[in-house]
């Protein structure tokens, strides 16, 4: 109830649930080309399934790390300073987010991907075994995102859980958003970076306090919303897709 009750436990969770959302896009985008192997009649059955799949896979990876999370016992020294495996995970966690949202920006501003056929119909059962192979790598970011930005494991399930449900609600309408300010994707790895740098702070032994982060990134996203309405008439770039619908 305690939860319930704090502003900033309500911050996080919409901070959380926005960036999950956006974070699923290329989720989304996926699925939607896999399934689009299947039958028509199939597809929609593809889709739901394949995003309550990766939604399983998020909370499986999610209670793995937040357990090791509460490994709080040194397991070896460096320089004096004792390591345990939550510092692990956090260090780890940071530099993948920084590494990949350094990637992913690369990626979509320079990289141009070359169009690949989707190949004929496929079997749902081996599309679907495809989703889950792939939705545990397409899910680490989403999920280190969440220990990164949430102190309570209850809050990461309910963003997590509201954000699928709102992308199966909303997926076409979502993704025409981002396509239209290819901005917002940037922005949101611009975030990543930022909870990247944190949480390798706090796997150093250095605490940076969340409410700077939240203010940085709400200001960051209030400056990106004046530019959108004053920049309106104007054509944005076109990111580059690794997967194209």
């Amino acid at each position: 109830m305690d939860i319930l009750t704090s502003p900033e436990a309500w911050v996080s969770f919409l901070t959380l649930t926005a960036m999950e959302i956006v974070l699923g896009i290329d989720n989304v985008v996926f699925i939607s080309i896999l399934t689009g192997r299947l039958p028509r009649d199939e597809q929609p059955l593809g889709r739901r399934l394949g995003l309550s799949l990766a939604l399983v896979m998020r909370l499986g990876l999610l209670f793995a790390i937040s357990w090791v999370m509460g490994l709080t016992a040194p397991l070896f020294t460096v320089f004096e300073k004792p390591v345990s495996g939550r510092d692990l995970i956090l260090l780890g966690g940071g530099l993948f987010l920084v590494a990949k949202a350094t990637h992913e920006m690369y990626d979509k501003l320079e990289v141009v991907h070359q169009e690949h056929a989707s190949g004929g119909r496929a079997r749902f059962g081996t599309v679907i075994a495809q989703i889950i192979a792939l939705a545990i790598v397409l899910s680490l970011d989403s999920v280190i995102t969440a220990v990164g930005m949430a102190q309570h494991v209850a809050i990461m399930v309910a963003a997590m859980i509201v954000a699928v449900g709102v992308m199966l609600a909303f997926a076409g309408w979502i993704g025409d958003f981002v396509n239209r300010h290819p901005s917002m994707k940037i922005l949101a790895l611009s975030f990543l970076l930022l909870i990247g740098v944190m949480l390798i702070a706090e796997g150093t032994g250095s605490h940076i306090e969340k409410g700077y982060v939240y203010f940085a990134m709400a200001f960051s996203l209030g400056v990106e919303l004046l530019n959108m309405r004053f920049r309106a008439k104007q054509m944005p770039v076109a990111l580059h897709q690794r997967f194209e619908g």
